[in-house]
Parts: structure tokens; sequence; C-alpha cells
């Protein structure tokens, strides 16, 4: 029985890299930073040190994730990106066995891709395992069981959909909206709304600090962005209602794209959901008043994961430690 040692999750916002006896060693942005050449493109940064770029590059400096809507876009800049992950660590890699999370949607062509990346920066068995069943294993669900559980995993790039038992996915899909898109979207708004120009990083900590489903919230911050007509400087404080019309309809979304799930399923499995609730995790889940909302407008019990954000990573250690569950899951996968 192969036994593993790493565990990576590529996220379309952060990279989380799990080592068995050390835990969570590296959670960094998924970010590449690449100035255009007379050859192509050259690597400015990576991972931390590109995000710090932002808004604070020449034109000819592209930053840029090469996940997008939870699929590779470069696997070339990707490789150089984990490569540079697992320098930093400086944890021995040779030829050892690593689990890489990956979203329901992954195609054949997509899984034989990752799989040669990671042999590629040294790695040798690479098992491949849904992010939503790590989920699950996180939060400590027997995945085992013909009892059935319901993930929904909201991350940066995309969520993840999911139907469980038996150690398989009985029933999944993925929605191209994710927290990144949730940032652009604030820009946009308060860019028609406001006639300021944001950058996106400004955005996402407007999402991440003021960002609230409460219609009530008085929560507030300045920002500073450019006038849209004098081009210049400009302050302005952005409240909790400028946010929550472009949240509400993210989650909205999420949420008919579950029922729909959940309405399909045979009687028996959607008994057992009503019983088990579903689970909510990924970074998104951890929005002030997501509970307050899903209390209003989801038909089902429902539970909120402690650290959301980390849950599937810590889900992968699990497994990292239990060979003969990690071995069943990638049979059926």
């Amino acid at each position: 029985m192969k036994k593993y040692r790493f565990a990576i999750e590529i996220g379309g916002a952060y990279t989380k890299i799990f080592v068995k006896d050390f835990g969570i060693v590296l959670c960094e942005p998924t970010l590449v930073a690449a100035k255009a050449n007379a050859s192509g493109y050259e690597i400015v940064a990576l991972g931390a040190e590109a995000k710090k770029l932002i808004g604070k590059t020449s034109e000819n400096v592209e930053i840029f994730s090469p996940i997008i809507n939870g699929q590779v876009s470069n696997y070339e800049y990707l490789k150089e990106l984990i490569d540079y992950f697992f320098n930093k660590i400086a944890i021995r890699r040779k030829k050892e066995n690593i689990i890489a999370l990956v979203n329901c949607a992954i195609n054949e062509k997509e899984k034989t891709n990752l799989r040669n990346l990671l042999n590629a920066v040294g790695f040798g068995e690479v098992a491949l395992v849904p992010t939503v069943i790590c989920s699950c294993v996180g939060a400590g669900k027997n995945i085992s069981s013909t009892k059935t559980n319901m993930v929904i995993n909201i991350g940066g790039a995309n969520t993840d959909i999911a139907v469980i038992n038996m150690n398989s996915i009985i029933k999944g899909a993925t929605l191209g909206l994710g927290g990144k898109a949730v940032d652009v979207a604030i820009t946009n708004a308060i860019a028609y709304n406001h006639g300021i120009v944001l950058g996106v990083g400004v955005s996402e900590n407007l999402k991440v600090e003021i960002g609230s489903l409460y219609s009530n919230d008085t929560l507030n911050m300045e920002v500073t962005g450019i006038d849209v007509e004098s081009k210049m400087p400009k302050s302005y404080i952005i409240t909790s209602n400028d946010l929550l019309p472009i949240l509400e309809p993210f989650y909205d979304e999420i949420i008919r794209s579950a029922d729909v799930t959940i309405t399909s399923l045979a009687p028996e499995i959607s008994t057992d959901i009503i019983n088990n609730g579903v689970l909510f995790c990924g970074g998104m889940s951890n929005i002030t008043g997501l509970d307050h909302y899903l209390k209003r407008e989801f038909r089902y019990p429902f539970k909120i994961l402690a650290d959301a954000e980390n849950i599937s990573i810590l889900g992968a250690g699990k497994l990292l430690d239990d060979s003969e569950l990690l071995n069943k899951i990638i049979e059926n996968f």
C-alpha cells in the first residue's frame, strides 16, 4: 500500500501545502508576475511577492493566476510557481508521493497534465482527491458510510457542490463562482456607482473587512482610488450596504444550484442530507452574516464548518495518516 507524505491544494486564490508530521507549511497567493520582453515573458515574482506588486508595476508587467475558474490556464507558469513554493519550504521531496486536491469537474486530460506537472517538480506517485471529499474528512465525517453527506465548498476561483457516500462522489458540480469573481464585481460596481476605480486588491480587502449579508450592517471602510473623471486620487467611504447588492446574487446562484442538485436526488439520499445537514466550507463561507442568510434562503439544515478556509487541506492531512481510506478514495475517482 503506497504511503504519501505531501498534500497540495492549488486554489485559484491561494495554494496550500501540508506535510506529514509538520502540518500546513505554506499558504500563499497563486500568483505570477511576468514582464514582457523580446523573447516572450520573464518571471519577475511569484506567490506573496507577486501580490505585493499589484498596482505598483509598469504596464509591461502582468500579474495573474495560472488558475482560472478552477482550471489551469498555463501549466508552464504553474510549474514554475509550484517548484518555487516547494523550494521555499525546503523539505526534501525527491520521488516522495503527494496528494493533490482537485475540483469535481476535472477531466482525464487535466488529471494527466496535473500528474505530469507534479512529477516534473520531483514527486513520485500523485494521488488526485476531490477537494470536497477532503472537506468531509476534515470535518470528521465518515465518508465510508452508506449515509450521504453533502458539501458546498466556496473557494477563490470556483464552487464545488458534491453529494458523497461510500468514499466517492455520487453527484457533483463545479460552478465558476468564487471569491475572485466577487472582487472583480466590487471593483466594477464601485466604479459605476461612485465613479472611483479601485485596485482588485483593495476590493478584496473591502470584501474581507466589511462584506456582510446583514441588511442593517453599519460597517464601513475608507478607500482610495482613481476618480473616473479627473483621473486624480480620491478617497471615499464604502459601506457594507454598498457591497450587499453584489454579495447576495453571488450566494443566490450557489443556493439555486444546490437546490437543483438536492431535488434531483433519490428520496433516500435527500433524507440523509436533511438528517445530516449540508456542510459549507471554503474561504467565502467566512463572510459575515452567511448563517443569517442561509436560515432565510436555504431550505435545508446546514453547518458552516470551523476553519472553513483550511478544512480541505486539513482533511488531506488526515488522509496522509490513513493509507487504507486514501486508497479506497483513489480507486473510486
